[in-house]
């Protein structure tokens, strides 16, 4: 099992790694989008793309790709970007198409709108 770490997403805060491989698996811990850049919006496409990015980059540092996950499960706050976020995921993953889960929450830690967790198959097993 290793430990995968990446100062290209936010640092975990609290006692959990960014993501773990595991069996050819990465597990990626469910990713907030953090703060935004001075001068940069805080709408929700900014929440999504910031958090896809993290994912991305998390899976990166694991030497995988969005091609590589198998599973996502996305927390959204209420319902009402449900529609927005599938437009945005739907670009991030191009013809790829993961299982997923949408579940609607009623709140999430510092006013973010969005979580995404990921599992990936990397073909590599540790």
């Amino acid at each position: 099992m290793d430990l995968i770490s990446t100062p290209t997403a936010p640092t975990p805060g609290g006692h959990y790694s960014q993501a773990i491989r595991a069996g050819g698996f990465v597990y990626v811990s469910g990713m907030l989008p953090g703060p935004a850049a001075d001068g940069e919006a805080q709408s929700f496409g900014r929440h999504a793309r910031a958090t896809l990015d993290h994912c991305r980059n998390v899976l990166a540092a694991a030497g995988c790709g969005f091609d590589d996950v198998v599973q996502c499960t996305v927390y959204l706050v209420g319902g009402d970007h449900w529609k927005e976020f599938n437009e945005i995921y739907a670009t991030a993953f191009g013809a790829h198409r993961p299982a997923r889960a949408v579940v609607p929450v009623p709140a999430l830690h510092f006013g973010y709108l969005i979580e995404i967790q990921m599992v990936a198959h990397c073909g590599h097993a540790s």
